[in-house]
C-alpha cells in the first residue's frame, strides 16, 4: 500500500475508535469538534483531503476545504452529508452499506415482536417482581399471526427484513420509488395504497425530500385500528406529531421506533404513550457491526487515495474521479 501519511484527514466530531486507530496508522489525522471550518487553522483548511465523518458535512464546508477529495460517512445514511454538492463540485462521498444489513434486519424484527407482543413490558413485569406479585403477565392484544406487512423502501435492508418475514409465515408487500427486479412481493405505486393493502407498515426509507414526512395521518389512518407501524429508516419520513395522535386516538394500535427527528431528544408525548415501543437507534449497534462499518469506512479513504477509486461510493458521487475538483 502507498505511503498515506502526507495526506491530511479530517475527524469532525465523535468516531469509532477503530476508525481513529486505522486512520491515525494510516493518514495525517487532524481532529476537530465538528465539521466546521472556522475550527481549523487557513494551513489546515488548505490541507486537508479527506474525511471521515459521523456528523453533518455540508456544502460550506467542502467548499471551504480547497483540497477537500472525498468524505467518507459512517453509516449507510448519508443525508446530512451535501451529497448533491458534492456531486456538483467533484467530491467523493461514500458510506457503509451491506455490512449492516442483516443487523438491521434482525433489530427490525427484533421491535416488531417487542411492538406487536409487548415484550419489553413482560421482560420489566419479571425485573419489578410483578410476576410473583400479581400474578401473569397480560395477554397481548396483538399478534403476528396472520398479519400482512408492508415494507417502505425495499432497498437492501428492505429485502433482508422481507426474507425474515417469510420465514415467520407473514404476507409481504411493499412501496419503492420503482418496482425491484427480481422479488415476487407485491408491489404498490403509492405509500398509501400499500398501507391500505396492509395492517403492518415497515419504514426503511433513506431520509430524502420525497420521503419527508410521507408516513403522515392518511397513511396511518389506512394502516387502520389494528395497524403497527415500524420505523427504522430515519426519523424525517415520519410525521410525529401525526404518529402520537394516531397513537393517541386509536388511529392505529401500536408503533415501535429506532428513529425520531431530532435525535437523541425524543418527544415527551412519544415516552408517555403506553403503545409506543422505542429503541435508542440502535439498529446496527453491535460491536461487530460497528467495526465492520469502521473498517469499511477507512477502507473507502484508502482505496481512494492509493488506487484512485472508492469502494462505496454514493450514487450522486458515483462518477466523481480523482483531480476533478472544482472551485
Amino acid at each position: 500500500m502507498a505511503d498515506l501519511k502526507s495526506v491530511a484527514v479530517l475527524i469532525p466530531g465523535p468516531a469509532h475508535p477503530r476508525t481513529v486507530e486505522r486512520l491515525e496508522q494510516t493518514f495525517e489525522v487532524i481532529r476537530a469538534e465538528r465539521a466546521d471550518p472556522s475550527l481549523l487553522s487557513p494551513e489546515q483548511r488548505d490541507r486537508i483531503r479527506g474525511v471521515a465523518s459521523f456528523t453533518p458535512v455540508n456544502a460550506a464546508c467542502m467548499d471551504a476545504l480547497p483540497q477537500l477529495e472525498i468524505v467518507a460517512n459512517f453509516g449507510v445514511g448519508y443525508d446530512f452529508v451535501d451529497a448533491p454538492h458534492a456531486g456538483k463540485v467533484g467530491v467523493m462521498v461514500t458510506n457503509t452499506p451491506d455490512v449492516l444489513t442483516e443487523e438491521v434486519a434482525d433489530t427490525a424484527l427484533g421491535l416488531l415482536l417487542c411492538t406487536a407482543r409487548d415484550f419489553c413490558k413482560a421482560e420489566q413485569w419479571v425485573r419489578q417482581g410483578r410476576w410473583e406479585k400479581d400474578g401473569p403477565f397480560p395477554l397481548s392484544r396483538s399478534t403476528l399471526r396472520g398479519r400482512k406487512v408492508g415494507i417502505f423502501g425495499l432497498g437492501r435492508i428492505g429485502q433482508a427484513v422481507a426474507r425474515r418475514l417469510e420465514a415467520f409465515g407473514l404476507e409481504v408487500a411493499y412501496h419503492s420509488r420503482r418496482k425491484v427486479e427480481g422479488v415476487d412481493y407485491a408491489y404498490f405505486p403509492s405509500l398509501i395504497e400499500l398501507a391500505t393493502h396492509v395492517d403492518t407498515l415497515i419504514s426503511i426509507a433513506p431520509g430524502t425530500p420525497e420521503t419527508e414526512k410521507a408516513v403522515n395521518r392518511q397513511v396511518l389512518e389506512a394502516l387502520g385500528p389494528q395497524g403497527i407501524f415500524i420505523s427504522m429508516g430515519r426519523g424525517s419520513t415520519v410525521d410525529e406529531d401525526a404518529l402520537i395522535a394516531a397513537l393517541s386516538d386509536g388511529t392505529i394500535m401500536a408503533a415501535g421506533l429506532d428513529v425520531f427527528r431530532d435525535e437523541p431528544r425524543v418527544p415527551q408525548a412519544l415516552i408517555d404513550l403506553p403503545n409506543a415501543t422505542l429503541f435508542p437507534h440502535v439498529g446496527s449497534s453491535s460491536q461487530h457491526t460497528r467495526g465492520a462499518m469502521a473498517d469499511l469506512q477507512v477502507d473507502n479513504l484508502i482505496s481512494w487515495f492509493s488506487a484512485n477509486k472508492a469502494v462505496t461510493p454514493v450514487p450522486e458521487t458515483a462518477h466523481v474521479v480523482p483531480g476533478t475538483r472544482k472551485g
